[in-house]
């Protein structure tokens, strides 16, 4: 147990303050400080969802089935970042990691937005400098504020990550006017170039996707 019940703070888990929230920064603070990670060959680092446990979300069975159909689990080490800050995803039955709400992927506050980046940024600085000696390779699969923070963390750092979907098919993909004008990241394009950079990264053959993978949307958080 990271934070004991009565050591828990009556703050609200549900604000869009839940980065900075006392109990956020402490749980993230045992991860970047007191958490010793895996030795694996590859790391993969995936968006937190709404539905918790995130293993169980419906955007993390689609990850799972891409991943752990190129890569056994004893070589990969899932690790989930965003509005949670950076959390292994071992941890994800964890207070407070298990019980907050807030998304923030659907905040539109200006200022939250750019101190959740800049707070972000710094976070995965951190846990990509521990984890330095830890992954042989690491990819990154993400969109939004998300992305622009592993951008900031990968160049502050100078550690190699592997940032999909790529730039170019995001672009291609956008559909202006919408309230997520990228989509959905469990749609089959963007699982293709998920599957496509372990692959390259691991130096396999790539391979596709299941056939039924190939136009799913995500029902977990994504809505039009």
């Amino acid at each position: 147990m990271i934070i004991p019940e009565h050591e828990r703070s009556a703050e609200t888990l549900d604000s869009e303050r839940i980065f900075m929230h006392p109990d956020m920064v402490r749980a993230n603070e045992w991860v970047l400080c007191s958490y010793s990670p895996p030795h694996r060959d590859l790391c993969i680092f995936v968006p937190c969802s709404v539905h918790k446990p995130y293993h169980d979300s419906p955007s993390h069975r689609h990850y799972d089935r891409v991943i752990y159909s190129i890569v056994p689990p004893e070589r990969v080490h899932m690790v989930v970042f965003g509005t949670c800050g950076v959390t292994p995803r071992e941890l994800d039955t964890e207070y407070p990691f298990m019980n907050y709400r807030f998304m923030m992927g659907k905040c539109n506050i200006a200022s939250v937005k750019r101190e959740f980046v800049k707070t972000e940024t710094q976070r995965l600085a951190r846990y990509l400098e521990k984890t330095a000696g830890s992954y042989s390779r690491r990819i990154a699969y993400c969109m939004g504020d998300f992305r622009e923070a592993m951008k900031h963390a990968a160049r502050l750092t100078g550690i190699g990550v592997q940032i999909v979907p790529y730039d170019e098919t995001l672009k291609r993909h956008m559909m202006p006017g919408r309230r997520f004008p990228y989509g959905s990241l469990s749609e089959g394009v963007y699982l293709r170039e998920l599957a496509d950079a372990i692959c390259d990264e691991l130096g396999l053959e790539r391979r596709p996707i299941p056939d039924d993978m190939r136009a799913e949307e995500d029902s977990d958080w994504y809505r039009l």
